[in-house]
């Protein structure tokens, strides 16, 4: 087969797994913490071996080919990432969910916010 046809496949098949995934909030009216929690879980872990596999393992091999030290490099990616979404939560302005549009963290602006997600996101817990 053609590897663009594959390509148009496998997105195809990824396309669908979310959306049969997020269609389950259509069909479960309220769902269990334990239920919230595994899902959560499970998200963690394809997140975790996903950035081990497609980023971190080809930084140390592309660091080792080019003659530096591998963990230094991976490391120093990892500590400016951290220090990146540090200052992004520090200076954007965002809402937490169940607090009011009064503690908005980050700069001071006159954005307004559609809290009703938050609304309807605590009304299945």
């Amino acid at each position: 087969m053609h590897p663009l046809f594959l390509a148009l496949l496998a997105t195809l098949f990824t396309w669908g797994m979310t959306a049969l995934g997020a269609g389950l909030v259509l069909v479960t009216p309220r769902m269990s913490q334990k239920f919230l929690d595994a899902m959560l879980g499970f998200a963690a872990g394809v997140m975790i071996a996903a950035s081990f596999w497609s980023l971190l393992l080809p930084a140390l091999e592309l660091a080792e080919e080019s003659g530096q030290i591998p963990w230094l490099v991976a490391g120093m990616g990892f500590v400016l990432g951290g220090v990146f979404l540090r200052l992004a939560d520090n200076f954007l302005p965002h809402l937490h969910i169940g607090l009011p549009e009064s503690e908005k963290e980050g700069f001071p602006t006159h954005w307004k916010t559609n809290a009703s997600w938050c609304i309807r996101f605590n009304s299945w817990q």
